[in-house]
């Protein structure tokens, strides 16, 4: 059975270790600040993220279930992505169970450590990942068009 998410101290430290290196542009470029406004607080929000580069197109997967950011981003439908000092808007676009499985796959391949929370293996098919969708949101990432 796969474990549930607990935000803790542990978590809170290398949130706060890895969100330091992404302002500064050290940390891998698999990796970027997330930043939502919040829903119902209109504040920004920032987490680290791992933006999975798969099939062609950027994805952001939500390892942990329905946490915060997940809420923000189907509210505003777009967040912003920092790696260093370059910042962009995107806009993001959730998908159904049978698009998800996919990426939910390569990314449990490339996330050894959110392994845990996964009741589908890295070996197991598509539909296994399928059955999870619901517990792990994926949006798909586009680039909001420039305003006029």
């Amino acid at each position: 059975m796969a474990r549930k998410y607990k935000y803790g101290v542990v978590r809170k430290v290398g949130n706060a270790v890895i969100g330091a290196a992404l302002r500064v542009g050290v940390a891998p470029r698999s990796y970027v600040l997330l930043t939502t406004v919040g829903r119902r607080t209109g504040l920004a929000r920032t987490t680290p993220i791992r933006l999975l580069r798969f099939d062609g197109k950027e994805w952001l997967v939500s390892p942990y279930g329905n946490v915060a950011w997940v809420h923000n981003a189907r509210a505003a439908g777009e967040v912003r992505l920092r790696h260093g000092r370059k910042t962009r808007t995107v806009s993001v676009f959730e998908c159904g169970a049978e698009e998800s499985a996919p990426v939910l796959q390569a990314y449990v391949r490339k996330e050894p450590v959110t392994r845990p929370y996964f009741d589908a293996k890295p070996r197991d098919p598509a539909s296994a990942f399928a059955a999870e969708a619901s517990a792990h949101p994926v949006f798909r990432v586009a680039d909001a068009p420039n305003p006029s």
